[in-house]
């Protein structure tokens, strides 16, 4: 019997750093990504979307309510909590906010306004990820704001950090609860139960604020 053929487009990417297939559905366009480890059969791929395809649509019906949850802020960007309204000015170039007002370019802002969310996004995490650090006797090496597809924030073993600059899109306590969840790795690298019991003692009550990203982080888009 010919095997059954994939439900969805989709792209491979091999890796030197993968142990196993894993699929990734993109959050921001429902874009299938298909992660192989280098030495595995291509055919591999094809095999895990059609053995995961109930899970990716899943994840596809999360990213059009994700989608329709975007268009329908009718002007308004979220910030921490925070609904921004948007304002066009003629001749401005450079984004500003001024109350609960953002005063953008005319035209396409987005390229304007994600730079400013990047430059908030530093202002914000700097000093929220030295505090955590210093609560847990602990120092990083470099702060680095990113826009990673799947990946909230990260932690090298050389204590090096990054976040991703849309975590502003979010309600306050889920900003905070990603910093101490990757502060929380300068003391343990993977999450095993003493991960999880530190991430108690820094952040009691993380699990509400992680349980908001897991069910909410495909609206965090401008």
């Amino acid at each position: 019997m010919p095997e059954a053929a994939p439900p969805f487009q989709y792209t491979v990417r091999r890796s030197d750093r993968a142990r196993r297939v894993r699929v990734r559905v993109d959050p921001r366009d429902g874009a299938v990504e298909v992660v192989l480890p280098r030495r595995a059969a291509a055919r591999e791929a094809a095999a895990a979307v059609v053995e995961l395809r109930g899970w990716i649509a899943r994840r596809h019906a999360e990213v059009a309510v994700a989608r329709a949850r975007v268009a329908s802020r009718d002007g308004t960007v979220p910030f921490l909590g925070v609904d921004l309204l948007l304002r066009a000015e003629p001749g401005r170039t450079r984004v500003h906010r001024r109350g609960d007002v953002l005063l953008v370019p005319e035209g396409d802002a987005r390229p304007a306004i994600e730079r400013w969310y990047r430059r908030q996004a530093r202002a914000e995490i700097a000093p929220r990820l030295d505090a955590a650090a210093a609560a847990l006797g602990k120092s990083y090496t470099k702060l680095t704001i990113r826009d990673q597809r799947t990946r909230w924030g990260s932690c090298s073993s050389a204590g090096a950090m990054s976040f991703n600059w849309r975590l502003l899109l979010a309600p306050d306590a889920v900003l905070e609860y990603v910093v101490r969840h990757e502060a929380c790795h300068l003391a343990v690298m993977d999450h095993s139960p003493r991960f999880w019991g530190l991430m108690d003692q820094l952040m009691p009550g993380y699990e509400r604020p992680r349980r908001w990203l897991r069910d909410h982080g495909a609206t965090l888009v401008l």
